[in-house]
């Protein structure tokens, strides 16, 4: 079973920048693509980012394009969301899912993971 845990959140200013962690507990990352979703209070969970497989295709939000980058690191079987120019609307749970892939058209669906973190918390607040 594929655990996924997730970690580098907490309290930044705006502005501010922070790194997420997906660490994927399987014997190789290179057969999953890997998502980061949000999900704020009151508010559906959204689709962030996400890295594809061996050639890592990514794909972003419009919300956070030109900001935030997603990154793989198979040697530590762990995927990054590299955060910058953090914004208040940017404060959500943010969760890591892994799937078969990060398909340019409905990369943002949750449907396409099959398995998820726990989430971990980013505020973005002075």
């Amino acid at each position: 079973h594929l655990q996924l845990v997730e970690s580098g959140g907490g309290l930044v200013q705006p502005g501010g920048s922070l790194r997420l962690s997906c660490t994927v507990s399987i014997f190789t990352l290179d057969y999953y693509a890997v998502a980061w979703f949000r999900q704020a209070p009151g508010k559906e969970r959204e689709g962030v980012s996400c890295v594809g497989r061996q050639i890592g295709r990514t794909n972003y939000a419009d919300s956070v394009k030109g900001r935030f980058t997603i990154s793989r690191d198979s040697a530590k079987n762990t995927v990054y969301l590299q955060m910058n120019s953090l914004k208040p609307e940017d404060t959500a749970v943010y969760y890591c899912a892994a799937g078969p892939y990060c398909s340019d058209y409905v990369w943002s669906g949750e449907n396409e993971y099959d398995y998820w973190g726990q989430g971990t918390q980013v505020t973005v607040s002075s």
